[in-house]
């Protein structure tokens, strides 16, 4: 950095977690995607018993089943618990993981875009996810599993905000 150029300091923002949980139907979206993902490895398994048939395959299928039902059953309730997220007019803060927990927190000053998503499954259960594009190499915020409503209402509040803001977000 030049001698002559002083950096301007950073507002100070709040380490603290996020105020806001996803919605509750969240948890059945990722209950449903961890069941299709346990079907893409069972499936094979199924197929190989039927052609091979030995023991082994019959323990293959078993053991995939039982871990398979075991996080359908449990990492989406740990899930619910842990994600959140909150939006103030200084930041958006996300907090996000079941084994490893990532904590985002992005300055709205940086904000570049704001989108929603639905997949088919959430337009099903009625949620969306948000999207915030930052100036950040370590990329985008996502906020999921919010109520498609919510996730609506978020990306005006967002978007009011960040123009609102002085800066170029980047």
């Amino acid at each position: 950095m030049h001698p002559d150029v002083v950096a301007a300091p950073l507002p100070e923002l709040p380490l603290r977690p996020p105020a806001h949980r996803v919605h509750p139907r969240a948890v059945t979206w990722w209950r449903l995607r961890a069941a299709a993902g346990v079907l893409v490895v069972a499936v094979p398994a199924v197929v190989l018993l039927v052609l091979v048939g030995t023991a082994w395959t019959v323990g293959l299928l078993a053991v995939t089943l039982a871990a398979g039902a075991a996080y359908v059953v449990a990492v989406p309730p740990w899930l619910y618990r842990i994600s959140r997220w909150e939006v103030t007019d200084r930041a958006v803060y996300t907090m996000h993981g079941w084994l490893v927990r990532e904590w985002r927190i992005a300055p709205i000053s940086r904000v570049q875009t704001v989108d929603t998503q639905r997949g088919p499954l959430q337009q099903l259960l009625g949620l969306a996810d948000v999207t915030v594009t930052t100036a950040s190499a370590r990329g985008a915020v996502r906020i999921r599993g919010l109520a498609a409503d919510d996730a609506a209402d978020l990306a005006r509040v967002l978007t009011a905000t960040t123009q609102a803001t002085p800066g170029d977000a980047t």
